[in-house]
């Protein structure tokens, strides 16, 4: 058996309209998720021996700005975009680093600050990374230059498989729905109000099918985690809340986006990244030693309804071609929303407790790292009126156009951690913190961040002193209200 690896601490802030919380930049975002994965995890700065740190709008070595704050310990720290699907490639980059060996524990942090509206591109003097796909889609679907590019591709995608496969655009309606209501009961998420199918079908259109409420907001935001190795995890007595990444899988386009050879018309369902999620979640199901009956929750990418549409064929969720029907079968809402009971052969599988992106936020840096937390909180059993009943094993799908898809399957540890002579596996990690943060958002204080600062790599031995106040700036709000 290879070497094992844990998700020890997790934390994230509340995401935020941009530009909402004016004095709030993004080191402070960033050093209050850190800091709460640290304090989930017991940890100071000092025992983190490499970091990745995601980011899709900002220049370079944000994240050494952001973790200066809580120490100069000189180690490596890795700055990862990948679109859509950064957090989680930050996540893969620091599983790699204890895979590898060269550390034994390891920190995956990402954030945004955004700007309001839809995704647009910064460098407007050169090549475009996503031309090719805009113009494959183009000559199939058209192009309107009035619409974002972002929901043009994913509601093709969508209308695309309505029209193969059968069903009607109501399972768009009903995906967002069931999104919008969910995060009735996340305190982290930007939007948490219900809605209806109706409510949805009747907001405002964006392009296609698609209205405002199938569309997920633009946030500013951060979320981190903490790997560590199985040793590691003993030594430090993190068994009771560690829970282990049974596999893990970043997989690019392949000829079914891009036929070399154009020997078929391009399909839109493939340029937004259809195989890349089948062909990760099979080599990932294979890893873990499980079939998709085996998975109890999912956070799955739902940039737009109609990418959720597609996804549930692709990770094998349902019959292929059968996603419409499962998305109005009741099947992956919490059971206290559904309309009605799956039926036996629409496999119950709760997707997108959290609210996923279309209500809780997309600030895409942290996107990953929060489906994480959300993972992490539900296979502990600590998420409260969202909790999956019986959770046992978790996957998480992060998509990226350009194109990356990071796919990780969880589990409560599938062989028995020892108990090391230092360990205090008995403690309740949520003493730490004085409540429980799955269920209820606070910020952090300074007091927070002293906490768990590095003690030999410091400037000051007080927050904030590497860059100046910003960390007491952090803490100034005692609490988050839900907005």
């Amino acid at each position: 058996m290879g070497k094992r690896v844990f998700v020890v601490g997790v934390g994230m802030t509340h995401f935020d309209k941009p530009g909402r919380r004016k004095d709030v930049d993004y080191p402070d975002y960033a050093v209050e998720a850190a800091t709460k994965a640290l304090i989930d995890a017991n940890l100071t700065y000092d025992d983190i021996g490499f970091a990745a740190v995601g980011y899709v709008y900002g220049d370079s070595t944000c994240g050494q700005r952001c973790l200066y704050e809580l120490g100069l310990t000189q180690i490596p720290i890795v700055n990862v975009n990948n679109n859509c699907s950064t957090g989680s490639t930050a996540l893969y980059v620091a599983r790699q680093a204890i895979l590898c060996g060269q550390t034994s524990c390891a920190m995956a942090l990402g954030f945004e600050k955004m700007a309001p509206g839809s995704l647009a591109t910064v460098w407007k003097d050169r090549t475009n990374p996503l031309g090719r796909l805009l113009k494959d889609m183009a000559s199939v679907r058209g192009y309107d230059t009035k619409a974002p590019f972002a929901a043009q591709i994913f509601s093709n995608a969508g209308v695309e498989y309505l029209e193969q496969h059968g069903g009607p655009p109501a399972a768009l309606d009903a995906i967002a729905a069931k999104s919008h209501n969910h995060s009735t009961l996340n305190p982290y998420a930007q939007h948490n109000h219900p809605a209806s199918i109706d409510d949805v079908r009747n907001a405002r259109r964006i392009v296609g099918p698609l209205t405002l409420l199938h569309c997920s907001p633009t946030s500013d935001g951060a979320a981190c985690a903490i790997v560590a190795d199985e040793e590691f995890v003993v030594r430090h007595g993190l068994q009771r809340q560690a829970i282990e990444i049974l596999s893990q899988e970043l997989v690019t386009d392949s000829t079914m986006a891009f036929d070399p050879a154009r020997q078929k018309p391009p399909s839109c369902v493939e340029l937004a990244g259809a195989d890349m999620t089948r062909t990760a979640a099979r080599r990932a199901y294979a890893a873990a030693g499980i079939t998709p009956a085996d998975v109890s929750v999912v956070e799955l990418h739902d940039c737009f309804s109609a990418n959720e549409l597609i996804t549930y064929d692709a990770l094998g969720l349902c019959p292929p071609g059968r996603a419409a029907e499962y998305a109005m079968s009741g099947a992956t809402t919490l059971p206290q929303f559904r309309a009605k009971e799956p039926s036996p052969q629409d496999r119950a599988t709760i997707v997108n407790p959290s609210g996923g992106l279309i209500s809780k936020g997309h600030p895409l840096g942290a996107t990953g790292l929060a489906q994480c937390c959300e993972l992490s909180w539900q296979l502990r059993g600590w998420a409260g009126p969202r909790q999956v009943p019986n959770a046992d094993k978790a996957l998480q799908h992060n998509i990226g156009l350009g194109g990356a898809v990071v796919l990780t399957i969880y589990g409560r540890p599938a062989q028995p951690l020892e108990t090391g002579a230092e360990s205090r596996p008995d403690e309740d990690p949520r003493k730490r913190f004085g409540y429980n943060p799955a269920v209820e958002c606070r910020q952090i204080a300074a007091s927070d961040v002293q906490r768990v600062m590095s003690r030999r790599g410091s400037l000051s031995g007080t927050p904030g002193r590497v860059y100046g106040d910003r960390v007491a700036q952090v803490g100034r709000t005692a609490q988050h209200s839900n907005l």
